[in-house]
């Protein structure tokens, strides 16, 4: 695999390269994966002074973690009523309080370690392109009552203030989400594993493990691992190493695309600095970047590889759809990346076998999620606490190969299909 190019890798503050591993080595705890999943649980253990060896395929961000839309807020990707159904309101509403735990951790992260690279902006808008409020006040004002969360409710008048649109009728405000650089912020936390005595090895794709014994092991081209436990944190891009893994994750790809720069073209149609994401259930999410010079628009997703610049044109659709003023703005640049998506939708959380533990499956919100994940499975790790329990229901579930694959494009195409039904009354 080449290195994708992506606008946050055109823009990104530092990218140090890291030499592959060479040799034997030895850990306490050997992580594989380099994204959001795999560094967050290795900034956990780094700091309580566990010594940690990490192992990349390619480069630290380069699946999902660091091609993603940026937006953080809480949420799971499995949705409210989904996960209530299948472990009760009490467990429910504990997940979801992780959730937001998991947007104040990676906010403390970004402000404790100084990323001003990270480009934190706050604030997020839901927009609904249907004439339908009662609901979205109704969720306003459970979300005050159950979390002691505040978010607003605007009306179309409101609405204007922020975007000019003739496809948007309502909105939920939320302060306390949040966008960022996502690549910028994943590189400054690895840099502060390295700070806090881990090693990092790119290029270094794990070949093979050994898994029983006190000791474990990771086999790569030139070297290996041994250390006591292994975590294996691989997302959209699991491969064969261990099969029970592979079997559980489905690679959905997404598409992103930044346009050119022209900061009075793009104020025409928004000013807020707020990202924002539509509610459809197959839906689009948006922000700006550079203070307004240029819009970063993702959507749509594939079960098997496209041409990203065929799905721009898609993409500048819909764009053009919500904001008609901005048919003159060309496409810079468009990309794709793999998300890992279990079949119930949910993070999978837990131990494999004694000191083989597994953190994957963000697909479709990650950033909040790999935060709060990676910190309960560092607890865990520790003998901290068992909230990794609420991960429990959440099993490596067979998410169905191929035929799962087509079961989940199917699923896509019917979700937009009762979008455009909905949207048609």
């Amino acid at each position: 695999m080449t290195a994708p190019d992506t606008y946050y890798a055109r823009t990104a503050a530092e990218r140090r390269v890291r030499p592959s591993l060479t040799g034997r080595e030895e850990a306490e705890v050997a992580i594989v994966g380099g994204g959001f999943a795999g560094l967050t649980t290795a900034l956990e253990l780094a700091r309580a002074g566990v010594r940690v060896a990490l192992v990349e395929a390619e480069g630290v961000g380069f699946g999902a973690s660091g091609r993603n839309g940026g937006l953080v807020s809480p949420a799971f990707a499995g949705g409210d009523a989904a996960i209530r159904a299948r472990v009760g309101p009490e467990a429910a509403r504990a997940l979801h309080l992780l959730s937001i735990e998991g947007v104040e951790r990676l906010r403390a992260t970004i402000r404790d370690l100084g990323i001003d690279s990270s480009g934190l902006v706050p604030g997020l808008l839901s927009l609904r392109r249907f004439d339908r409020a009662d609901d979205l006040k109704a969720h306003v004002a459970e979300f005050a009552d159950d979390y002691g969360y505040r978010i607003s409710y605007l009306d179309r008048v409101a609405l204007a203030e922020h975007v000019t649109s003739p496809r948007y009728f309502h909105a939920i405000h939320d302060p306390n989400a949040f966008h960022i650089h996502p690549l910028n912020t994943l590189c400054a936390i690895a840099a502060e594993v390295e700070r806090l005595g881990g090693q990092i090895h790119e290029g270094t794709p794990a070949t093979g493990v050994g898994l029983d014994g006190p000791v474990k092991r990771i086999e790569t081209p030139d070297g290996r691992i041994e250390a006591a436990r292994i975590v294996f944190a691989t997302g959209g891009y699991t491969g064969g190493l261990v099969p029970r893994l592979k079997r559980a994750v489905l690679p959905i790809a997404t598409y992103m695309m930044a346009t050119e720069p022209a900061p009075d073209l793009i104020a025409s149609a928004i000013r807020t600095r707020a990202c924002m994401y539509d509610d459809r259930r197959a839906g689009d999410y948006y922000r700006l970047v550079e203070g307004g010079r240029r819009l970063l628009w993702g959507g749509r997703i594939t079960t098997r590889a496209a041409d990203p610049a065929g799905i721009a044109r898609e993409l500048r659709r819909e764009m053009f759809t919500a904001y008609p003023q901005l048919e003159g703005l060309r496409t810079e640049i468009a990309w794709s990346g793999l998300m890992g998506y279990a079949r119930h939708l949910m993070p999978q959380v837990g131990e494999l076998a004694p000191g083989v533990w597994h953190i994957s499956a963000f697909g479709g919100h990650g950033l909040n999620t790999t935060a709060i994940a990676g910190k309960v499975l560092a607890e865990a790790m520790l003998g901290e606490s068992d909230r990794i329990r609420l991960f429990a229901p959440f099993g490596l579930d067979w998410a169905g190969g191929p035929l799962g694959l087509v079961a989940a494009q199917l699923t896509y195409w019917k979700l937009r299909a009762q979008d455009w039904w909905r949207e048609r009354g």
